[in-house]
């Protein structure tokens, strides 16, 4: 496997609740900003926009429990791949760091990760990015119709666990690479060494990827509604650039997201899903504009 690496960034194993170890890469100075990967990636899906923000941050990129690097606890636990759990691992990792808040950004899974961690930890998060995602609950409601093939994958791995695992282990390489693949637009955003890291990564983490993925259908989607029906916010600065999914789909993005986060600004890209790694200069700015956010009397 091509174990791929942030160059000049110092890597730690970090042990959060459950003696669940966490790898981790941290580079640059200054406050601090966390970057959480989607699937099937790692934290080196950052590298570049890493290096942009180690400027003048503190940058903390880990990979998320069940991938890369990181340990894949037992899948038996609903709550094992939660969102919230898994939020939480990232404010431990934070603090054991040094830093009791900072700015959060996360593509894909990360970014559900994110969001909880907002709804969790608002003390915690100073600003809240998000790549191309919907929350939870919003995702399952504006799934419908035929165009809705484009999340088949969801589907697959909402079912109870067992056969989707047999399913995706016997054909695990075409599976992820077609993710891989069909999201890359311009088909030049990963060298082959790139690509095999990711594919690789994902076939040695088959079961804890299709917890996580279950659990967006279950643990996870019962605590957005809660937190729909008590009033739950964002209350931190919240920036989203996405893909234009709403029309072919039929939703406002920026209204589903506007729910969630009153203090909210919402751009579309050109870019494909891999956006860190397409254009990571567009990244690294969206970021540098959304820190920029943080009220000028917050320590």
């Amino acid at each position: 496997m091509t174990r791929c690496t942030i160059e000049d960034f110092t890597y730690r194993t970090i042990t959060v609740d459950g003696g669940v170890k966490l790898n981790v890469a941290v580079g640059g100075q200054g406050p601090a900003v966390v970057l959480l990967h989607g699937f099937p990636q790692t934290h080196y899906m950052w590298r570049h926009v890493a290096h942009a923000l180690a400027e003048d941050h503190t940058v903390i990129v880990p990979d998320l429990r069940g991938y890369g690097a990181s340990d894949q606890p037992p899948v038996d636990n609903p709550e094992s791949y939660s969102k919230r759990t898994m939020a939480n691992d990232i404010i431990a990792v934070a603090r054991e760091i040094g830093f009791d808040h900072f700015g959060l950004v996360g593509h894909d899974r990360g970014a559900l990760v994110a969001v909880r961690a907002g709804l969790d930890h608002p003390d915690a998060v100073d600003y809240l990015g998000i790549l191309d995602v919907l929350p939870t609950m919003d995702t399952w409601a504006v799934l419908q119709g035929v165009n809705a093939k484009v999340a088949w994958h969801l589907y697959l791995m909402a079912q109870p666990a067992g056969m989707p695992e047999k399913m995706i282990a016997a054909v695990a390489p075409e599976f992820f690479g077609s993710f891989l693949d069909a999201w890359d637009p311009t088909g030049t955003t990963f060298t082959p060494e790139e690509r095999d890291h990711y594919v690789t990564s994902s076939i040695n983490s088959v079961d804890s990827i299709v917890a996580d993925y279950r659990a967006t259908a279950g643990i996870d989607l019962d605590m957005d509604l809660a937190d729909r029906e008590r009033g739950a916010r964002l209350t931190m600065p919240v920036a989203v650039i996405s893909q234009d999914w709403g029309s072919q789909l039929g939703f406002d993005a920026s209204a589903l997201w506007q729910a969630w986060a009153p203090d909210l600004t919402y751009q579309g890209t050109t870019s494909g899903h891999f956006m860190a790694e397409e254009n990571p200069d567009e990244i690294a700015g969206f970021i540098t504009e959304l820190s920029a956010r943080i009220p000028a009397d917050q320590p």
